[in-house]
């Protein structure tokens, strides 16, 4: 069972198009304002953080993404070591999208490659601005089948500087890197898609216009970024009701009741 196929069971089986962030901050491990735990402590707190997230929310999400900078920062002996043990508490029908933003090419990116699914990821996200050769090594031959969510028009107000510059095209930068993400999907039969943020309606609906009604959008920004859900997903949504997921972190996490939270997102 590809990427694809595993989230949209997953997505029927639940009813939910909810993605939950696994994204330990040292500030909810350590809420007391601790700054001088051992890399041992820290790595403890973080699984049993991540371990309660994942059985509060687990009924209610489509899809688990851990951030994989807030594991490497525990420490260079255990962060990656914690994040395998994170990955091993998510049931096998669950997918694992993978936020690692990576962006090489040629035997770097097969590298980069090879330590995220190596950890047990369905997913990872993508920087594309280095073209298809970046992409590749994530998503075919060896990993075919795999997904591969790129960067297209994010959360940040700094996105604009760059995504939303206009090309000689008449598109912009976010609408050429959708089509392409969509010719992409075509032609190498690739599991590709967009990261739109939440933030923004009017991207998605130029993202979903420009990449197809087949492509996947990951949209942050709701909750602690201020996206509205309901608009978000009026935008985004493709015309079977379906085709978005909606990754929350904090909102979750900082709830009196993440499970709760999880719910009723």
């Amino acid at each position: 069972m590809d990427f694809v196929e595993k989230l949209e069971a997953r997505i029927k089986s639940v009813n939910s198009l909810l993605c939950v962030g696994l994204d330990p901050h040292e500030s909810e491990l350590f809420p007391d304002g601790k700054t001088d735990a051992s890399e041992s402590d820290k790595c403890d707190a973080a699984y049993i953080f991540c371990k309660k997230l994942i059985e509060s929310t687990g009924p209610y999400a489509a899809c688990f993404k851990p951030n994989a900078a807030f594991f490497e920062v525990l420490g260079p002996n255990l962060g990656i070591t914690t994040l395998q043990k994170v990955l091993n508490e998510i049931p096998t029908d669950i997918p694992i999208l993978l936020d690692v933003k990576r962006g090489d090419i040629g035997s770097t990116a097969a590298a980069y490659a090879d330590a995220c699914y190596s950890l047990g990821a369905d997913a990872v996200t993508l920087s594309p601005l280095m073209g298809w050769d970046s992409i590749a090594p994530f998503v075919t031959g060896k990993y075919a089948g795999k997904g591969g969510f790129l960067l297209c028009k994010t959360s940040n107000p700094g996105s604009n500087d760059l995504l939303a510059s206009n090309l000689a095209s008449d598109e912009t930068l976010y609408e050429a890197i959708a089509s392409l993400s969509n010719r992409w999907a075509s032609e190498y039969d690739a599991s590709l898609g967009l990261v739109v943020g939440a933030t923004d309606t009017e991207a998605l609906k130029k993202a979903r216009r420009s990449g197809g009604q087949t492509i996947w959008l990951l949209a942050p920004g709701v909750g602690a970024q201020g996206g509205d859900l309901s608009a978000a997903a009026a935008a985004g949504l493709n015309d079977l009701g379906t085709g978005i997921l909606f990754p929350v972190s904090r909102g979750i996490s900082r709830a009196p009741d993440p499970g709760e939270a999880a719910k009723k997102t």
